[in-house]
């Protein structure tokens, strides 16, 4: 039942007199664990906010009604470029002189009115250039990033934006006393929005594009679009629009489509954290209470999709794996035909006991698969897809999708799978509710997806009715001959062209400039909150079990959640076996109990249990509801010991993972992770270090069984959240944790060691793509020193960390070169290893040697800015004094801490140095450690686009195969 309550907020005028209150209407329901109101202004504004006072901060959404849905059909991708476009400031910042900028800006826009209409290159390319001849005078006017600084000043972190079919929403996580200075920002922002910047900020777009270009992923995932949604802008426009439509902006139908789409009555604002909600929703309306709406605000309205009454398919080529996606069309995400579909997606694949599971990834059928929904706010979409193994053709790979859909037409699933569907989907719903990312996410969604709360919260109670003959009619109903399906397969996409890079003049990037608004907001004094770090001693307990395993326990007085490891000191580098070893063993059962039927338990536990393999650490985890923790733990230990070798699993096991590796020599971000590891370790790294698969024939699979049997002989502490005590924790391990009388030291393995740079060299690996991945390192083995990690946490703030710094700034906003871009100064995680310092990018072909000049120009001058290495400070000092370690990270922060040598928080150590650094000292830092130092410059891309001539000038090349980067 919905319950309407009031509040009243006083305002008072600027001589300290109060005026009338006002009354504030708020919607709740009951039984809401979130306990949200939800409130609407007078102009029609939706405000969500749920508190959770964990830690003094609170993740914030504005959320849009409106996405590539709306874009007008000559220019698709505008809702996409006006979210960029969000984040260039107003008429109070972003300027230093809006009344000399506006006759600039435009002269801009009438120029790129024209410019779309002209098709003779030539003349296209001159008339460019006046473009970015008057985007020059207009640029002197421009202060780059001053939302970012903004954000800083106030301690936000997280800002970033995303735009969608139905929404574009803008996101930042704020400190808890930064209200009034985020209202006052984004009331401004939403309101008087200005165009500016706006030719550099094309050509992050067209980066964005590009990589795209190369994605297999999105050409199927669109061509699927097309399919199921023929004639809805859902199928016929794509987010990130044409390359034709990127070519030709128009500034003018964008600030008319934010004129009809961002206002009030079409927008919602979704906190979720430690505030007041009365004093919360007073101060939105006095920022956004006089936001204007539209009184005639409306949403474009197509034809009905008409039921497709017979399958459909279609084809894609690419580089990349071989894949399958099928899917039929349903009803909009607020009809209660998406809790069935909810269900039937994790009935299907769960990633432990759903029937794509038990009946195609436990018995090795397929290389992998999976069912997901797709939840719209016109329409929705269910998916099914699956990876072909080796040999096997995509129409086989379909046929096994359709006979598990078959196996829900039929019945012929057991109904104890629909409550245990149930149960662990109230266990994910309860992790959500931990974090005000999960709790504004779900408001976001009930806003741009026109739900009720109350259908929201009552998601849980409908779901936990559902019968197994209702899934078997529904079935039967739905998932009948309508289906699309879209072939990926292997070849050369001839209709891939990248966009040309046009000729851009750099834009000053203004650094020492700040506009009026921008100085208020950083002298805004706020009621300071006091930092609160972890002790070691006091928030975390140590125990031990009766045959002397150490335990780290933390306890969880929120819910019934709980997580028991057992954390070992050894991994991969000990034995390349030992991840291999892990994933067999989820294909194994014992002599009383099945593989599948081991998943089914589980499952049905609501627990989790898996095997972690890291380079240097293992873990053996179990997860889930504390209440049936005991009996996890007994059917978990029960299988380490008693697990049975299946020789002709291990045969099959071996020719998927070899399946899987050719898979990922296809795929453009894999070749760059491998290109990187042997860049950045040589031959011997993550990577490389894996059994041959000769190797493979020759071993015998009970070695493996014995391998993961055998850790628990070795030393080992025992790492607990949960709601137990101490005593009961050590009580149970006692019981059912097995291990040898005497245990042996942890065996050392030989350890992945980073490569030092002496001398300048170029490391390239080709890949087929209209863009290039790049990277920069250098390493001179400095050994990390925790009495230096102020200043370097201050100066990755300051230089490369995010879009408030130098590189962003050189690379994305003054040249345009890169949708993203970074650098770093890395400090290790072991007290062993060494420090060192990396740029990376991803650019254009042509773009590279741009890239290459501007890193090193910045990186060899490091520009100082006063104003931004002041905000660069304030925005570290108030995220750490806001940070809060909870929960299991309390045991992970010890973990990290005593790898690096240290008993304490480094947090710490930043927050109380931070304060008496200064830019000299950043500056001497860069100097040290970066600048005029050899790099290794590590690039993937096509070398027949590339400027090698240019790259032998750096230093030698050396040339690397796929096969010498993968190691097969």
């Amino acid at each position: 039942m919905n319950k309407f309550k009031s509040v009243l907020g006083v305002f008072l005028l600027a001589f300290g007199l109060p005026i009338m209150a006002k009354e504030y209407q708020y919607q709740t329901v009951e039984g809401d664990l979130m306990n949200a109101r939800i409130y609407t202004l007078d102009n029609g504004l939706k405000v969500y906010l749920s508190v959770n006072d964990e830690k003094p901060r609170i993740q914030t959404y504005i959320a849009v009604r409106t996405g590539s849905r709306n874009d007008p059909p000559e220019t698709t991708g505008l809702a996409h470029y006006l979210e960029h476009l969000m984040f260039k400031g107003t008429r109070q910042f972003g300027t230093s002189d809006i009344d000399k900028e506006a006759p600039l800006l435009d002269a801009i826009e009438k120029h790129f009115e024209v410019y779309r209409t002209l098709k003779d290159p030539d003349q296209r390319r001159a008339y460019y250039h006046e473009i970015d001849s008057i985007s020059q005078l207009a640029a002197r006017y421009f202060i780059p990033n001053e939302y970012d600084k903004l954000m800083s000043a106030i301690g936000a972190v997280g800002t970033n934006a995303y735009t969608s079919n139905d929404v574009t929403c803008y996101i930042e996580d704020i400190p808890a006393n930064e209200v009034e200075n985020w209202a006052r920002i984004q009331a401004d922002r939403f309101q008087n929005m200005v165009i500016r910047g706006f030719h550099t900020e094309l050509e992050a777009v067209y980066e964005e594009y590009n990589i795209g270009l190369g994605s297999d992923t999105d050409k199927l995932f669109n061509a699927l679009m097309a399919l199921l949604f023929p004639g809805h802008p859902y199928g016929t426009q794509t987010t990130i629009g044409t390359q034709e439509h990127l070519k030709n902006p128009s500034i003018t139908n964008i600030k008319n489509y934010f004129r009809r789409y961002y206002v009030p009555n079409n927008v919602a604002i979704c906190m979720a954290g430690d505030f007041d909600p009365d004093q919360v929703i007073a101060t939105l309306d006095k920022y956004f209470g006089t936001w204007q709406p539209n009184p005639s605000l409306s949403q474009p309205q197509y034809a009905p999709i008409p039921d497709r009454t017979m399958p459909k398919d279609t084809t894609v080529v690419g580089q990349e794996a071989e894949r399958i996606y099928m899917a039929w069309k349903f009803d909009k995400a607020s009809s209660f035909q998406n809790d069935t579909l909810d269900v039937i997606a994790d009935m299907l694949s769960n990633g432990k006991a759903g029937l794509m599971d038990l009946n195609l990834d436990q018995q090795m059928k397929w290389l992998g698969g999976g069912a997901f929904t797709l939840p719209l706010a016109e329409y929705s979409g269910f998916v099914v897809a699956g990876f072909p193994k080796e040999g096997q053709s995509l129409d086989e790979v379909k046929a096994l999708l359709l006979d598990e859909i078959g196996k829900l037409k039929k019945g012929d699933f057991d109904e104890d799978l629909i409550q245990a569907v149930v149960n662990n989907k109230k266990l994910s719903f309860y992790t959500t509710l931990e974090s005000n990312e999960g709790r504004a996410d779900l408001f976001v969604n009930a806003f741009i997806n026109h739900q009720k709360w109350s259908d929201v919260t009552g998601k849980m109670d409908r779901i936990s009715k559902i019968t197994k003959q209702q899934i078997i009619d529904f079935a039967n109903r739905h998932f009948r001959d309508n289906y699309v399906t879209v072939y990926k397969r292997i070849g050369n996409d001839s209709t891939i062209k990248k966009i040309d890079k046009p000729q851009i003049t750099p834009i000053p990037t203004n650094r020492d400039m700040q506009s009026a608004f921008v100085t208020e907001i950083v002298n805004a004094e706020t009621a300071p909150i006091q930092p609160k770090f972890v002790n070691f001693d006091k928030d975390l307990t140590k125990g031990m079990t009766s045959n002397g395993l150490p335990v780290l326990y933390v306890k969880n007085n929120e819910n019934g959640r709980f997580s028991l490891n057992y954390y070992f000191d050894c991994g991969e580098e000990w034995n390349k076996w030992l991840p291999y070893a892990a994933d067999y063993l989820d294909y194994l059962g014992t002599d009383k109990l099945s593989a599948e039927q081991l998943k089914q338990k589980f499952y049905q536990l609501a627990c989790d249990f898996d095997i972690s393999i890291g380079s240097k650490k293992s873990s053996i985890a179990l997860r889930g509801l504390s209440e049936n923790m005991t009996k996890a733990m007994a059917l978990m230990e029960d299988f380490i010991a008693h697990a049975q070798v299946d020789t002709a699993a291990f045969t099959q096991y071996a020719a998927l993972e070899m399946k899987g590796r050719a898979d990922n020599k296809l795929d453009q971000q894999n070749n760059f992770s491998a290109l990187q590891a042997y860049s950045v370790y040589g031959a011997y790294n993550p990577v490389r270090n894996i059994p041959s698969a000769q190797e493979f024939e020759q071993i015998d699979p009970q070695e493996l069984v014995d391998l993961i049997r055998n850790l628990s002989n070795y030393k080992h502490t025992v790492l607990y959240y949960g709601p137990m005590n101490l005593d009961e924790v050590t009580v149970s391990v006692d019981r059912y944790h097995k291990t040898a009388a005497i245990l042996a030291d942890a065996p050392v393995g030989k350890p992945y060691t980073l490569q030092p740079t002496p001398a300048n060299e170029v490391f390239i690996a080709p890949y087929d793509a209209k863009n290039i991945y790049m990277m920069q390192y250098h390493n001179e083995n400095h050994p990390w020193n925790a009495d230096r990690q102020p200043v370097i946490a201050l100066f990755n703030e300051y230089f490369g960390g995010g879009m408030n710094t130098i590189v962003f700034q050189e690379l994305r906003e003054a040249r345009g070169l890169a949708y993203s871009a970074g650098a770093s100064y890395v400090t290790p995680a072991y007290k062993d290893k060494p420090e060192y310092a990396t740029t990376f990018i991803i650019s254009q072909n042509d773009k590279m040697m741009d890239c290459i000049r501007t890193f090193n120009q910045i990186i060899d001058t490091i520009p100082q800015a006063g104003k931004a290495f002041d905000l660069a400070k304030q925005a570290l000092l108030k995220r750490l004094a806001t940070a809060r370690t909870t929960k299991m990270n309390i045991i992970n922060a010890y973990l990290n801490a005593t790898d690096k040598g240290i008993d304490y928080d480094i947090n710490e150590k930043i927050y109380n140095t931070v304060p008496s650094l200064t830019m000299d000292d950043i500056v001497r830092f860069e100097q040290e450690t970066m600048a005029g130092k050899p790099y290794r410059y590590i690039i993937l891309g096509n070398e027949k686009e590339l400027d090698i001539k240019s790259l032998e000038k750096i230093g030698p090349v050396k040339r690397l195969t796929t096969e010498e980067i993968f190691g097969y």
